[in-house]
């Protein structure tokens, strides 16, 4: 499921590609998304992992899949920097799921916070391979806690980009240039969630979820952001220091801002790229 070895930016790379694809296809098995067709079963240890398939029977699904694959060609260039997975119900979001990704070349630190776990470790491959099982593990038990979806579903997905090295005209395969640059807000009082973070000598993962509390049933308090939610603002996401609580992720009740002009002026906007929503009305 993971390469042998982490020892080279490649690997590191296949790494944090396959961590996405099966974080997102957790998300959608556990969150009822798509028939059982449009997944493949491998098993981490003693954990079963559903992992989305291209089948043509089922159009979300394969929708799905073109989005991640886009996702993989902005990773592979260094551009992207967060991405932004969102389950929402007209006019309002119910679930976002955070991807933030970081590149170095440095030596980093691997720094988890989960289910009463918190430690700092090196970087050999068992040390990764850990936090890649822990990680997953963690999103698996959170999925267990949400209340199940509104019946009228729409999944989206925005990619935001490290504006010094993408060219202003990048687009990955599948995506174009936002064209919704308004708020997406939450109806209820919600809550940022940190499920883990994986770090290699080349790469950095972080994966947050931001629902509304009442949705979740008994988060344990070590996943709860102290500082959250929810407005997402983009301005510093440039900068080259690890910021632990993501001071460029401002959160404040109710607004998660995808429009920037009255935050850093419309000079420095962030680069955004969306897909085409997918409306999930039939459902499993």
């Amino acid at each position: 499921l993971f390469p042998e070895s982490i020892t080279t930016e490649q690997q590191s790379l296949v790494l944090v590609k396959r961590l996405l694809a099966i974080s997102v296809s957790c998300i959608t098995y556990m969150r009822g998304l798509f028939p059982e067709s449009s997944y493949g079963t491998r098993y981490l240890d003693d954990l079963c992992l559903k992992i989305l398939r291209e089948d043509k029977s089922c159009l979300g699904s394969l929708q799905i899949v073109k989005w991640i694959q886009g996702c993989f060609d902005a990773l592979e260039k260094q551009y992207v920097n967060l991405g932004f997975y969102a389950l929402s119900s007209n006019p309002t979001v119910t679930e976002m799921y955070q991807f933030k990704f970081k590149y170095k070349n440095k030596v980093p630190q691997m720094d988890i916070s989960s289910n009463h776990r918190e430690f700092v470790a090196g970087l050999c491959s068992k040390d990764v391979k850990h936090a890649s099982r822990l990680l997953l593990r963690t999103l698996y038990l959170l999925m267990q806690d949400l209340g199940p979806l509104p019946n009228d579903i729409t999944v989206s997905m925005k990619l935001l980009y490290y504006n010094h090295v993408t060219p202003k005209d990048y687009q990955p395969p599948g995506f174009k240039e936002d064209g919704s640059p308004g708020d997406l807000l939450f109806a209820g009082d919600p809550i940022n969630l940190k499920v883990g973070s994986v770090s290699t000598d080349f790469h950095l993962m972080k994966v947050r979820v931001t629902t509304e509390k009442k949705r979740v049933k008994k988060a344990d308090s070590n996943l709860i952001q102290k500082n959250g939610p929810t407005e997402i603002s983009h301005q510093g996401l440039d900068c080259e220091e690890d910021e632990e609580e993501d001071e460029s992720t401002k959160i404040n009740l109710l607004n998660l801002a995808f429009s920037q002009e009255e935050v850093i002026g419309p000079e420095k906007k962030r680069k955004v790229s969306e897909p085409e929503k997918l409306p999930l009305n039939g459902r499993k």
